[in-house]
């Protein structure tokens, strides 16, 4: 048996550079993303017949890899060669399918760690990251950005890089141990109770930067942000952290219509009256998971302000994803 444990990821600046339609235009996208304590883990098994069992919301038993119909596990198998005599499940931590942490690319290179554990292949995080985003954009279609499959596989607080060549550079954030314990002391994350297709609104997001200067404009200013984040972190400084993240979740909320919502508009500006500095909904938008960033002080208060939503407790997570159990 083989258990690989996977992070999910917040993505706080940039999100949305990832995709190709703005990186291959723009010569660069960036975000700053940061792996955190809350996984998905995928466990492999050999079956003692030749056939094949995934286990995830529904149980598949079927004989061949060209029946199984979950989508990137019969790619996975696909891709790396497997024939049967296994079996492939998942559990996670929280609710993560479409809740804006990453949780298909965290699944995806989950699989991929505990497949090729089991094929008895060592899988550094770059070979994971690249693969997962193979399977995902390439044979899966997904009209998906590369963040996330990076982001599982590295962990740790980074700022990633995509260059048009399709090259992705993951640099991670140097600063004082004190500075990111401050930092994970500040941030209050609420689950909405919705989910969304992420997929829809990607796709509408990069068909309209074809032809709309002003969006165009607003990720290019995203990525300056997610390198002032990284300088003022890189130099401890926390002061601007709620602003940029405010000034990030302004301008990704005009990128597409249904980004945000009535609802968590309010949301957002009961936490900002009751002490919160900055926040944004996580991932592509339109519902999940609600980060906030606010002093210590003001946390009581913001969890009374939003007593309709449930607060998560999340830490920051130096590592990505991880062989657990081998056996």
């Amino acid at each position: 048996m083989i258990i690989s444990r996977t992070p999910l990821r917040m993505s706080l600046v940039g999100g949305g550079s990832d995709l190709p339609a703005f990186y291959q235009r723009e010569e660069i996208g960036a975000v700053v993303s940061s792996a955190i304590d809350k996984y998905i883990y995928v466990t492999v098994n050999k079956k003692f017949d030749d056939g094949i069992r995934v286990g995830y919301s529904i149980n598949e038993e079927v004989n061949t890899v060209a029946d199984i119909k979950h989508p990137l596990v019969k790619a996975g198998m696909q891709y790396l060669g497997l024939k049967g005599g296994i079996e492939i499940t998942t559990i996670a931590d929280i609710p993560s399918k479409g809740t804006g942490l990453g949780s298909s690319s965290s699944f995806t290179v989950g699989l991929l760690h505990a497949l090729n554990a089991y094929m008895g292949k060592y899988s550094s995080a770059e070979v994971l990251g690249r693969d997962a985003c193979h399977i995902e954009i390439d044979l899966c279609k997904e009209p998906i950005g590369k963040q996330d499959q990076y982001a599982a596989a590295y962990g740790g607080f980074n700022l990633i890089e995509f260059r048009p060549d399709e090259s992705v550079i993951v640099s991670p954030l140097i600063c004082k141990a004190s500075t990111l314990q401050s930092l994970q002391s500040s941030l209050l994350m609420f689950y909405t109770g919705t989910t969304r297709n992420a997929a829809s609104i990607l796709k509408e997001q990069s068909e309209s930067l074809a032809h709309n200067q002003s969006k165009l404009d607003a990720l290019r200013r995203m990525v300056r942000l997610a390198y002032n984040l990284r300088d003022e972190l890189q130099a401890n400084n926390l002061d601007a952290f709620g602003e940029i993240l405010h000034e990030n979740w302004m301008l990704k909320k005009g990128l597409v219509t249904n980004i945000s919502s009535q609802a968590i508009d309010q949301w957002y500006d009961i936490a900002l009256k009751a002490g919160a500095k900055g926040g944004k909904i996580l991932g592509a938008g339109a519902g999940g998971f609600l980060l906030l960033f606010a002093p210590p002080e003001r946390h009581d208060a913001i969890k009374k302000a939003l007593s309709n939503l449930r607060a998560i407790p999340i830490g920051l997570d130096p590592l990505g994803s991880r062989i657990i159990f081998y056996t």
